[in-house]
């Protein structure tokens, strides 16, 4: 093999391992930071990670709110109307934030099963709902209700 040649292939095999090691650098960051969502029905379930933060959502189960005596700390139920999770937050709580009103919790299940949350955070208007909690919301009153018969879509 001439000596130009030896240079290419050397050359193309150096690309290809920075291109593999660029990608696969890419693809672990993305799932260090990839954020799954989870109902309090799938949190009970046990489809919830353990060690890795998630989201929960739902409504703030009524009579549930406890405050601390720190005066930050805040545990209180949410629940999609079939199951409840217990979830804690240390921090002031956003201004909607109120007996049942849809959140959105970022946070880890600890070893005790209580959702230790990082964020907190509450729909903006009346009418507002994030996509997540009303899908999560109307499995469970489906299930509930026993509803297998398959809805028409209307287009």
């Amino acid at each position: 093999m001439n000596p130009i040649r030896k240079k290419r292939l050397y050359l193309i095999g150096a690309m290809v391992a920075g291109i593999g090691v660029a990608a696969w650098l890419a693809l672990n960051a993305f799932d260090e930071n990839l954020m799954f969502f989870f109902s309090p029905t799938e949190v009970v379930a046990g489809k919830a990670p353990t060690g890795h933060p998630f989201r929960i959502g739902g409504l703030v189960a009524n009579e549930s709110v406890k405050r601390r005596p720190d005066g930050l700390t805040t545990a209180f139920d949410v629940t999609d109307n079939d199951k409840t999770v217990t979830v804690e937050y240390t921090g002031i709580l956003p201004d909607l934030f109120r007996e049942g009103q849809g959140i959105v919790a970022l946070g880890q299940l600890n070893e005790g099963g209580i959702f230790v949350a990082s964020e907190v955070l509450a729909k903006h208007d009346e009418n507002y709902m994030p996509p997540e909690v009303a899908e999560s919301l109307k499995t469970a009153h489906d299930n509930a209700v026993g509803n297998t018969q398959p809805q028409a879509s209307i287009q």
